[in-house]
């Protein structure tokens, strides 16, 4: 048994499953595709809603195999993708301390997975009790080239996508009344 890779994993893919059902559905205190959809359309990835979806499948879906530790290279391959496109789109003007809203912690998190992806997922998992022999420093780099291809391609997917329309000038709404105070509630002198 590997106690420390164990550890490792379900911290790390325990918490990019939360991070993803937050988008996806709104749990533990997220907002949901809706909401994220329209914040990822103010950071310029549009289509919102799509990117939205794709960031949530990919942290859930990598979080997922990351615990279990089956298709450990996959799993790094695209949670890397998620925070190399969060470093570029959020995090990368602000520098690299967290302090700041860098980009510390992604680049943690993607020097984590890289490194499950280098060493394997340990005992016990999936990927062990399949015997599977895909890890190593190969398996690692090609998790790296998957996750920057997937940053890559969220960015080309963002600039092909026309920007909204504007929304038509409309007027304010118009102030509620405000009511009259309740004589038998106001208490007599």
């Amino acid at each position: 048994m590997k106690p420390g890779r164990l550890l490792l994993r379900a911290v790390v893919g325990g918490y990019f499953i939360g991070h993803g059902t937050q988008k996806l559905f709104g749990w533990f205190g997220g907002h949901g595709l809706h909401a994220t959809g329209q914040f990822f359309e103010n950071l310029g990835l549009r289509p919102g809603k799509r990117h939205a979806m794709a960031a949530g499948v990919a942290e859930a879906g990598g979080g997922a195999l990351l615990v279990l530790g089956a298709a450990t290279p996959l799993a790094a391959g695209v949670l890397t993708a998620t925070m190399i496109t969060a470093i570029i789109r959020v995090h990368a003007k602000n520098g690299p301390w967290l302090t700041d809203q860098g980009y510390e912690y992604n680049l943690v998190l993607i020097a984590a997975v890289l490194s499950l992806a280098e060493t394997g997922p340990g005992s016990p998992s999936i990927d062990d009790a399949r015997g599977s022999t895909l890890h190593g420093p190969k398996w690692a780099f090609l998790a790296l080239l998957l996750g920057a291809a997937g940053a890559a391609g969220a960015h080309v997917v963002a600039g092909k996508a026309p920007a909204p329309e504007p929304a038509p000038d409309m007027p304010a709404p118009a102030p509620e009344p405000v009511a009259a105070p309740d004589d038998a509630a106001t208490p007599s002198a």
